[in-house]
């Protein structure tokens, strides 16, 4: 009787593990990033103090846009105004292009920067 319970309660757990497994995977992948930011995009932020900031947000579609300010700590976000957008929509694209992707933009701007010249480590 005992190996009959141990085929299932191994499946069980196999699947219990697996759970935060994916989950951890999902938050790392570009497409489980964007829908935790449908919606919502940052217009800017400003660096107050080491733990404090000032950020931008847009949020909704259409004519429902809004933008927020907020102001973000440790402890708390609380918003400090809202106002209707500044700008144009940005453009909406179907899925996360590689520009959406962090080592994307930091590959980008990298390129962008040209080499120093005279930094010659060789012998």
């Amino acid at each position: 009787m005992a190996t009959s319970l141990l085929a299932p309660l191994a499946a069980l757990l196999a699947v219990l593990l697996l759970i935060p497994l994916a989950l951890w995977l999902l938050r790392r992948t570009p497409l489980g990033q964007a829908a935790a930011a449908a919606g919502m995009r940052v217009v800017g932020s400003l660096a107050l103090a080491p733990n404090q900031r000032i950020v931008t947000l847009e949020v909704g579609s259409g004519d429902e846009r809004r933008w927020l300010v907020l102001g973000v700590t440790p402890g708390s976000i609380q918003t400090l105004h809202s106002l209707s957008p500044q700008g144009p929509a940005p453009a909406d694209n179907s899925g996360p292009g590689l520009s959406s992707l962090p080592f994307a933009r930091l590959l980008a701007r990298h390129r962008a920067v040209p080499p120093t010249s005279g930094a010659d480590h060789g012998g």
